[in-house]
């Protein structure tokens, strides 16, 4: 199966901090990759707050911002390359023969948001930290879904940042820190469904696209765009709307 409902989401990254925000964003292409990242964290006790670096306060934020029950539902962390500048500062301590910091060891591992969130919000269901190299979106959505066969709701946070300078010839990163949180749900009436697609006609469509996988997902949930084309694992997938969603 498929399909889902989407019941709720939020988006934060610098200076985009509602849904109007984006669609500007969006419709502009404004450049905020210098902008700095304003989150309000005051509901995080400050022993915890301290632990937060940049991608930990935007899914902090963005969840923060749906105003949900968090103690009972299974949560999905996606992260294509995790906080990869505190582990680049890691490891050019260990180059230098330096001692490594024990607490940004611990945060730099890829489930430490998820970690520090199940804390913070007394959230003793299960966790799962995604990386994805290709279709980070997609994939989580994936996992949510499968996650939906035994759960009646499933929290899913799309988070990433930018590269460090040195990785950036190897690897695609997105231009600025950002996380996204949807709650997902399973319903008679699913408002979202996944479709395979024909291979040369979707690749086709997919390299003449200029948009990053950020932007042709925020068009999709602002309902600028009926359907989400992305690749994962060298499939092609397309995410639809059935029916009325929440935008």
């Amino acid at each position: 199966m498929t399909g889902f409902t989407l019941e709720a989401w939020t988006a934060l990254a610098p200076t985009l901090e509602n849904k109007q925000d984006w669609s500007q964003w969006l419709a502009e292409n404004t450049d905020i990759a210098e902008q700095p990242l304003t989150v309000n964290l005051k509901h995080v006790p400050m022993m915890l707050r301290r632990r937060f670096n940049t991608l930990g306060k935007c899914a902090m934020g963005a969840i923060h911002q749906l105003a949900l029950d968090e103690s009972d539902i299974p949560c999905i962390f996606a992260s294509q390359h995790g906080d990869t500048k505190l582990t680049l500062s890691l490891l050019e301590n260990i180059g230098k023969h330096e001692d490594m910091s024990p607490t940004g060891f611990s945060l730099a591992v890829h489930n430490a948001v998820s970690g520090l969130y199940s804390i913070i919000s007394n959230n003793t269901r299960e966790i799962t930290a995604i990386a994805a190299m290709e279709g980070l979106i997609a994939s989580a959505l994936f996992e949510a879904i499968g996650q939906l066969q035994i759960s009646e709701k499933v929290l899913c946070i799309v988070y990433d940042m930018p590269l460090p300078a040195l990785y950036q010839t190897y690897s695609e990163s997105s231009e600025f820190p950002y996380a996204i949180a949807m709650v997902l749900s399973q319903s008679n009436h699913n408002s979202l469904s996944f479709t395979h697609q024909n291979e040369s006609h979707s690749n086709q469509e997919l390299n003449a696209d200029p948009k990053s996988e950020l932007q042709r997902f925020m068009a999709f949930l602002l309902d600028k765009s009926e359907d989400y084309m992305c690749r994962v694992n060298g499939s092609t997938w397309t995410l639809q709307k059935t029916h009325h969603h929440v935008s």
